[in-house]
Parts: C-alpha cells; structure tokens; sequence
C-alpha cells in the first residue's frame, strides 16, 4: 500500500512538474538535490517525507497533497462512448455574472431565476457578500436573491475572490455612481495572454472615472461629468460595452454608446436594465442609445436566457462522439453562423420551430445533430463580433475538425495563448500544427487515443480536450479542472445523463 502511495505522489509531481514546463534537473536545482533523486520520487522508488513535499509543492506552485481540505478535482473519462437522448442549455454563464455586477445599480431586490451554480458566480458572490451585499439561494437553490445595503464597504472586498475573476472589472461602472472614492484588486480569470483594460478606461472617463493602477489595485476616484458626445469605444467587447451601459444606466441623461457589441451577454443586461426602468434603444445593433435614471429602487425579477457557448459545447460533444444527441433550448440567434459553417461542413441537423426563452425576448430551438461525414471547411475559422463567429465558440472547431476529413485553419486572433493551448489535443492522437500564437492548422480525422494530463488553464480549450478524451478510446485523466467548474454547472454529471462515463475524484 506504502509502493501505491508512493507512485501516485509520484505521478502527481511529474505531472505538475511538466504543467510547469520544467525538466527534472530544473526541480532538482529548486529544491538542492540531484536530476537522479527527482527521476525515483516521480517513478514511487523512493521514500518523500511530508517535508520534501511541501518544497516540491512550493517549488511548483501546485498542491501536491491536501491535509485537512478537499484538493483538486480531477475527472476520470471512460471514452468511446457513443450520447443519446437530450440535455437542456443551462443558462448563460456570462450573463449572470454582468446581471450580478448590475444588480449594484439597484436599491431594492433583485430575484435572477436559474442562475448557473459556477465557479464564476460563487467568485462574484464572494466579492459581494464581502462589501456587504446579502445574496442567498431561494426556490431550493434554482433562483438567486440579492439585497444591496445602503452603503458598501469596500475596504473589507474579498480581494482572492476579486482576483479570481475578469468579471470584477464589471463594478466599475455600478460603483462610479455609489462612491465618489474607492479601490478594486485587479482582473483575474483565464490566463489567455494580456487583455487590457484601457478600453474600459476610456469608456469610463467620459463619466468622469479617474484610474490609476499600484501593486495589484485599481484606485478610483470619481468627479461626475457628463458625456458631452456619443462614446465610441476602441473595441468592440463584450465586457467593455456592458461596463459603460453599467455606467450610462445610473446617468441622469441620455448617452449614445457606438461601436458596442451586440452580444447574447450584452443583450441580456439590457433587457434587465430595461426592467430596471432604463429605457435602452438599439438593442442588437453597435449603437446603443441609454436613458438613465439617476435613483433604481425596484424590486425586479428576471430570467437570463440560455447560453449559446454552452450549446456549441453540447453540440461539439455529439460530433465528436459520433453520437446523435437532442440539445433543447438553444439560443439560435447567437448559432446560426456556427451552424451554418457545420452545415456546410457536412453535419446533418434538424431544429424545431423558435420559442421564446423565459425572459420573453431570446428566440430559442432544439437541435439534433446526427452522425455525420465531414469535410474540412474551405475558409478558415475565425472569430468575428456579433453576428459572426463567436470568439468563444472558436475553440470548439478544433475537435470538429480533427473528426473532418482534410486540413482546417483555426485563426483565434483575439486572444494570445489560446490557439497554444489547443495543441494539447496532440496529445490525445490529434495533429494540430501551430503556426503561430494565434493560428493553428488542424488535419483530420483523428484517432483519439486516451491520456493523462492537466487541465489547459482557459476554459474553453479545457472542455474541448474533455470532449476529445470523450471520444478516444481507454481511460483518460484530466487534473485539476477547476477552470471547467468556472463556466459550467455539474458538466460531467450532465453529460453521464446521455451516456458518457465520467468520474469526478480528487487525489490524497
């Protein structure tokens, strides 16, 4: 039992080893000793003491083992396995956390129906409990109340969770109407390279939002002005456009926001903000027009719609797996290039007739996608604002082409690493070629072979190396996938309900 322990710490430490990228003589210098004595500890020949642990553990920025808590949740996948039935879409991760930034704009009670139970929002529930907003989990657990109090306490934030996620940057624009001074940790989330927040800045300025940025903190200070022109933002983002409706929600005039995406997130704050008795035109397009009110003290109930990133996930399952699979509730509005790219790819689809989602405005199909023979698309994929491609699906194409029969370029030229991170299929039997940072060239089809390996740390290239371990034959493992719990709620328990075998198990 004593030889077991050994070679499962063993493998622990070779595997956090190579997440790091570091060879065995890297961690042998680290840690004073030699390239010979790190080989037996990874191969469970030599004795390690609690001791030696707690250095390897330091010397990689990984827990090696857990004492006392719970460690990393690993998933265990039985691959080969053919899905069948129907899933329903859950409701849009990146919704809810921008209807919970913009539950700040509110005085009174805000009810959101169906939020998705993720990592992302328990992040963003932290933060607000810390700075004294009350949230609780009603309806048994489905629906989530929040009840601002009359003033905020900033100075107690919960800075890790603050850290932990992009999402935080979203205060900003609640928090310029409450507080005329105030301080936030940096933007976390996924290590997807460097996104800059001077798009933000800019947008924020025009409302009078002064930043200046020391040692991991955003200072604010707020000298209220109004936009004396339409505010074009530098870039069409979905976060940025939804930090400055944010800002012009609680602006006692009228702004013009041009260049805003029109994005399924963004769509779905106006709707709320609409409920919360902001009159918003243009939703939809790049030109926004926001009535603000200066006072929003309703209470207000709302049902985010389904999230289309989480469909193209379900979507990309069934491909991949060779399955047919019924996926309900899918928001069509933000698919139908992503569908009409596939089609022509080869994949046999049918959809049922539009219904409206619960906030009465998203249109809404169920999708069946059968086996299918594909062939590589012509063009390449990119992404592209909405109505095109959408930068989040982008990742998805990767595992559907490696099923297509020829050669597909990928061109993710929004995000820095996130095209590297895709390459990880190569070592589940894909043959994915890196051209550069941003573009990658993907030759199917594959034969899927199972592995073990850690987590990519973004999340999308993280759920497309599960659906590949999905449908490679064997056992594989994938550590350390706490970067999945961010976006999806309870996915392999979902996904075993229409016939994959997948184990969710932590280590020592």
């Amino acid at each position: 039992m004593a030889d077991d322990y050994l070679v499962r710490i063993g493998k622990l430490i070779r595997d956090a080893r190579q997440h790091r990228g570091w060879t065995q003589s890297q961690l042998a210098e680290a840690l004073g000793t030699s390239q010979s004595a790190v080989n037996r500890i990874e191969r469970g020949n030599q004795n390690i003491s609690l001791e030696m642990i707690a250095r390897i553990g330091e010397a990689l920025d990984s827990e090696i083992v857990s004492l006392g808590y719970a460690g990393p949740m690993h998933l265990r996948v039985v691959g080969g396995r053919r899905l069948s039935g129907s899933i329903d879409v859950k409701t849009s991760k990146n919704a809810c956390v921008a209807l919970l930034c913009a539950s700040l704009l509110n005085k009174g009670r805000t009810v959101l129906r169906r939020v998705a139970r993720i990592e992302e929002v328990f992040r963003i529930l932290e933060v607000l409990g810390s700075i004294g907003v009350r949230t609780r989990w009603i309806n048994e657990g489905v629906d989530l109340e929040i009840v601002p109090p009359a003033t905020l306490d900033l100075d107690a934030i919960d800075a890790d969770a603050a850290r932990r996620t992009r999402s935080i940057i979203m205060f900003l624009g609640p928090l310029l109407h409450r507080m005329d001074r105030f301080k936030l940790p940096y933007a976390g989330g996924c290590d997807l390279g460097t996104r800059t927040v001077e798009p933000h800045m800019i947008a924020l300025r025009r409302f009078g939002l002064d930043i200046t940025a020391t040692e991991g903190v955003y200072h604010a200070e707020v000298q209220r002005t109004s936009p004396s022109r339409p505010i074009v933002l530098t870039e069409r983002g979905d976060t940025v456009t939804e930090n400055a409706l944010l800002a012009a929600a609680r602006h006692d005039g009228v702004t013009v926001i041009r260049n805003a995406s029109s994005n399924y997130m963004v769509q779905d704050l106006c709707f709320f903000l609409e409920a919360l008795g902001v009159k918003v035109e243009g939703i939809g397009t790049t030109t926004l027009t926001v009535h603000g009110v200066h006072t929003i003290d309703v209470d207000v109930d709302y049902s985010p719609s389904e999230d289309p990133v989480e469909a193209m996930s379900l979507l990309a399952a069934a491909v991949v797996t060779e399955s047919e699979l019924t996926i309900r509730r899918v928001p069509i509005e933000f698919m139908e290039i992503e569908l009409a790219v596939l089609e022509e790819m080869g994949l046999d689809t049918d959809r049922s007739a539009e219904y409206a989602a619960d906030n009465g405005r998203t249109r809404l199909v169920d999708l069946t996608v059968r086996p299918s023979k594909l062939e590589a698309p012509i063009d390449k994929i990119h992404p592209m604002p909405f109505p095109g491609l959408n930068i989040d699906n982008v990742p998805f194409f990767a595992a559907i082409a490696a099923a297509a029969q020829g050669q597909t370029l990928i061109h993710d030229w929004v995000y820095d690493n996130r095209a590297i991170y895709l390459t990880d299929l190569n070592r589940l039997g894909g043959r994915l070629q890196l051209l550069d940072p941003h573009r990658v060239l993907v030759e199917g089809p594959t034969r899927w072979r199972a592995a073990e390996m850690m987590c990519p740390p973004a999340l999308r290239p993280a759920v497309v190396v599960l659906l590949a371990m999905m449908a490679a034959e064997g056992t594989s493992v994938l550590r350390n996938v706490y970067v999945i719990n961010r976006g999806y709620e309870d996915l392999a328990e979902r996904l075993n309900s229409v016939g994959a075998q997948i184990e969710t198990f932590r280590d020592i």
